[in-house]
């Protein structure tokens, strides 16, 4: 037998232990084969719109890898844990430690090795049914076969180096231990796992801060506290497997009458040892799963952010001409996108008004803002009616003003907004006395009063009197295009603005948005990264069953033997299937319990940016995943016990 027959050998003969590891790589290299074939086709790679899904699935490429990268380092490192008996023996019978790396090095190319070339040519198999599925996430057409020569020598390429970097870097892990060493690493600890009540304690308070954060926290807060949330929370569920479980796992001991009934002393037991020798592994199933639920949770929100679009675009094209801007015309613009819409045989309405830019003297308040835009409320009220919007808001007297929202987004930016006072130059003042209900004049068309961190709120909304009283310092004039249908306005204006919008601060003559051609970009934009995340999920989901797999199945010895002398010593099937399933429950569903939790919280803290509620569709990616962990559990649970069961007494 060469060295190479002996290094497959060893593979061959540990394919059970291997097994979740190949699959999990295997399914990895798939589906980055699938999302570079998806890159690199020319339908979606020479659109300027669907471009945007190229560099969403570019990126969700990126998350594949270094996620991959992750899983097998901690693979490769757990499969050298659980073999240091099997080395002690090797390097005793005069195996040199050299040709133990060289060993280990065979075995991980072999198997990485298999999983490129089983995942490539998987890729290859389903390549054009991923392309089905992807156009009908897009709402485009059917997508044709196309293999580019990129997307497999960039697949191949990627993983071939990482499984070489991966199995150099194991010769580090191994490291320069004695057999004597080996052997003691070898076998299975079985101290009491030791717990101290600080850390304990430090768990249980941090996850409760990172809860209280993350449901406090405002529209104008959420993405400043976001990571320290995440570090918070992070650490606390480090703390709850390591310290905190083991704890309420040792107070569950000390209630007698709890622990000596029935098979409770068994499990609790053998739970306190899993919990103890698994808890890293359990710490990052909880994380993974936690990152997978949230990422497909706000994507399948998809036709909520749409919905949101409509209501902050209430023309379905909108043109600000802005005054001041010698040689220019904006009569040949405007009349241009009449035509086409004319030629696409869309009826529309127009409205055009004028937004004065009044001087400002002095303000209350923490913001400086120069030029104040102004609209009268009668020109508010017909936007309003053009856009069908229902508003009773009552007629504005003297000096009082509306603040004109920009979006839904800045509804929720309103409680914590002050309120400011305004003395133009002329000596009018002007007092904020709350918020129009609804966008009279989409974002983008006016300077933002507040400045990038202070929302979209884009002017105020004055009494007539008042309005015809200011002297500006210009006038711009608004025209709004209303159309029924407004994602049949994409593409229209293309001259103007090819990506739908030019906003006010550019240095353009005009400032323009199309909510047909937004709609277009925005809806491929979320369609394809739910698309791209629900594969990442995908991945997520089967790499955190591969770790579960490969601990079950690395004590399967030892607890086969253990469960041989409970046998003998009186205890039944029906015990043995109950502790084993309750065991194997907590296992499975704890992690996805506490992961779901963090990721219902993070819900409840990115809702804060969305007007219209994502409950529905969060709730819905949640219980899916509660079903397939579910399946996967039954599907573990049965296979375990039949060969738990082989050979016992």
């Amino acid at each position: 037998m060469t060295f190479r027959q002996f290094a497959y050998r060893n593979v061959t003969r540990n394919k059970r232990k291997y097994a979740a590891y190949f699959v999990c790589s295997s399914f990895s290299v798939m589906i980055f084969f699938l999302c570079a074939l998806f890159i690199f086709h020319p339908a979606i790679s020479g659109d300027m719109i669907l471009s945007t899904a190229a560099d969403a699935m570019l990126a969700a490429e990126a998350i594949i890898f270094v996620f991959s990268s992750l899983f097998v380092l901690v693979s490769v490192g757990s499969f050298l844990q659980s073999r240091k008996l099997e080395f002690g023996l090797l390097l005793m019978h005069g195996m040199t430690k050299a040709q133990l790396n060289k060993m280990v090095f065979l075995e991980n190319m072999m198997i990485g090795g298999s999983a490129i070339l089983s995942g490539t040519l998987l890729g290859m198999l389903l390549g054009k049914l991923f392309l089905m599925i992807g156009a009908g996430f897009l709402g485009i057409g059917p997508l044709h076969f196309y293999f580019s020569w990129q997307a497999p020598v960039l697949t191949i390429s990627s993983f071939a180096l990482l499984f070489v970097l991966i199995s150099l870097g194991t010769f580090m892990l191994i490291g320069q231990d004695s057999p004597r060493i080996l052997f003691h690493g070898g076998t299975r600890a079985e101290q009491t796992p030791r717990i101290s009540p600080l850390p304990a304690a430090a768990s249980a308070l941090l996850l409760l801060a990172g809860y209280a954060l993350a449901a406090s926290a405002s529209a104008a807060s959420v993405e400043v506290i976001m990571f320290p949330v995440v570090a918070i929370t992070v650490a606390g569920t480090y703390l709850f497997y390591t310290q905190l479980s083991l704890y309420i796992a040792s107070v569950l001991r000390r209630i007698r009458r709890f622990y000596w009934h029935k098979t409770n002393l068994i499990m609790l037991s053998g739970l306190s040892y899993r919990w103890k020798t698994n808890g890293r592994m359990f710490f990052m199933v909880t994380i993974v799963s936690a990152v997978s639920f949230t990422s497909v949770g706000v994507f399948a929100s998809i036709h909520t952010l749409s919905k949101e679009l409509k209501l902050d675009y209430p023309a379905a094209v909108g043109y600000v001409a802005k005054a001041g801007q010698g040689g220019y015309r904006p009569g040949a613009d405007l009349q241009g996108i009449r035509s086409e819409l004319e030629r696409l045989g869309l009826p529309y309405e127009t409205l055009t008004l004028p937004v004065k830019y009044a001087a400002v003297a002095s303000q209350t308040g923490p913001d400086r803002t120069r030029l104040l835009p102004l609209i009268s409320y009668t020109d508010y009220m017909q936007a309003l009616a053009k856009a069908g919007f229902v508003s009773a808001e009552q007629p504005l007297q003297d000096s009082e003003g509306l603040v004109m929202i920009g979006s839904q987004r800045d509804r929720s930016l309103t409680s914590s907004r002050i309120k400011a006072v305004y003395t133009l130059e002329q000596g009018t003042r002007i007092e904020e006395v709350g918020y129009t209900e609804h966008v009279p004049i989409a974002e983008y068309l006016l300077p933002e009063l507040d400045g990038q961190g202070g929302g979209d709120f884009s002017g105020m909304v004055i009494s007539d009197s008042q309005f015809q009283a200011i002297a500006p310092v210009h006038t711009d004039s608004y025209t709004g295009f209303y159309v029924e249908d407004f994602p049949q306005t994409a593409g229209i204006a293309s001259t103007l603005s090819g990506k739908g919008k030019v906003t006010y601060e550019s240095d353009s003559p005009y400032a323009v948005v199309v909510s047909g051609t937004l709609f277009e970009i925005q809806n491929i934009l979320y369609s394809t990264m739910l698309f791209a995340s629900l594969l990442i999920g995908t991945v997520f989901f089967i790499a955190a069953g591969s770790f579960l797999y490969f601990r079950l199945y690395t004590d399967l010895d030892h607890d086969r033997q253990q469960y041989s002398t409970l046998s003998k010593m009186g205890l039944t099937d029906r015990e043995l299937d109950r502790t084993v399933t309750l065991q194997l429950a907590l296992m499975f569903f704890i992690p996805v319990g506490i992961a779901m939790v963090h990721s219902l919280f993070a819900f409840i803290a990115l809702q804060r940016l969305f007007y219209l509620s994502i409950a529905a569709e969060t709730g819905a990616v949640l219980a899916g995943y509660l079903a397939a962990q579910g399946l996967y559990f039954f599907m573990i649970r049965g296979r375990y016990l039949r060969n738990l069961k082989k050979n016992l007494i």
